[in-house]
C-alpha cells in the first residue's frame, strides 16, 4: 500500500490507521485464533504501515500519522481482552513514534472514539438485543448510557474533522496525544 502510494502519488504524507475488528468472550473462553486475528488487524497492521511510511516522511521532513485507537486504548471493558490489549498497544505505539519522530517534522497522534455507529457497533447492538430479547432502541439507549454520559453517537464526520485538524499546521506541536471523541466516557 505504501509502495503503491509512492509509485502513484509520490509518497505517503499522511497515514491514518483505521482498521478494527472485534470478538467478545471472557478470557477463559477466548479462542486463540480470535486473539491472533484481532492483534494482527488492530495492532500489527498499524505497526507495519508505520514502518513502511516513516522513511519517506523522514526524507521529506514532514508527515502525519493518526491512529484510530478507540476509548478501549485508554480504558477497559469486560469480554474484550484482545481488542483492549491491541488498542492499548496501539496507544503505546503512538507514543513511541511521537518520541522517536519528535524533531523530524512528523507527528503521531491517536483519536479515541467512543460510540460511533459503525457496522461493527450495529452488529453488537443487534446481537445484544436478540440475546436479551429487548428492542433495538432500548438496547441502544442502554448501551450508550452504560459507558458515556452523553447518550448520542459520535459521527464519522466528527472523527474525520479531528483527523483534518491533526494534519493542519495548527497541530504541528501536538504529538503522542490521545484525543478522546467519546461523549465523556473517559472523563469519568
Amino acid at each position: 500500500m505504501v509502495r503503491q502510494a509512492a509509485d502513484e502519488l509520490g509518497g505517503t504524507d499522511i497515514l491514518l490507521n483505521n482498521a478494527g475488528t472485534q470478538f467478545v468472550a471472557r478470557i477463559v473462553d477466548f479462542p486463540a485464533e480470535q486473539w491472533g486475528r484481532i492483534i494482527a488487524v488492530n495492532l500489527s497492521a498499524a505497526f507495519h504501515a508505520m514502518k513502511a511510511a516513516i522513511p519517506g516522511m523522514q526524507s521529506r521532513g514532514w508527515g502525519r500519522i493518526i491512529n484510530i485507537v478507540s476509548t478501549h486504548g485508554l480504558v477497559a471493558s469486560g469480554q474484550k481482552a484482545a481488542y483492549v490489549a491491541a488498542k492499548h498497544g496501539l496507544m503505546g505505539l503512538t507514543k513511541v513514534a511521537a518520541i522517536e519522530l519528535a524533531n523530524s517534522g512528523i507527528t503521531c497522534n491517536a483519536i479515541c472514539p467512543g460510540w460511533v455507529l459503525t457496522p461493527l457497533v450495529q452488529k453488537q447492538l443487534n446481537d445484544r438485543a436478540r440475546q436479551e430479547d429487548r428492542s433495538l432502541d432500548e438496547i441502544t439507549r442502554a448501551a450508550l448510557a452504560e459507558k458515556q454520559p452523553m447518550t448520542r453517537f459520535s459521527t464519522p464526520e466528527s472523527i474525520a474533522a479531528v483527523a483534518v485538524f491533526l494534519c493542519s499546521e495548527a497541530a504541528a506541536t501536538i504529538t503522542g496525544a490521545p484525543i478522546a471523541v467519546d461523549g465523556g466516557w473517559t472523563a469519568q
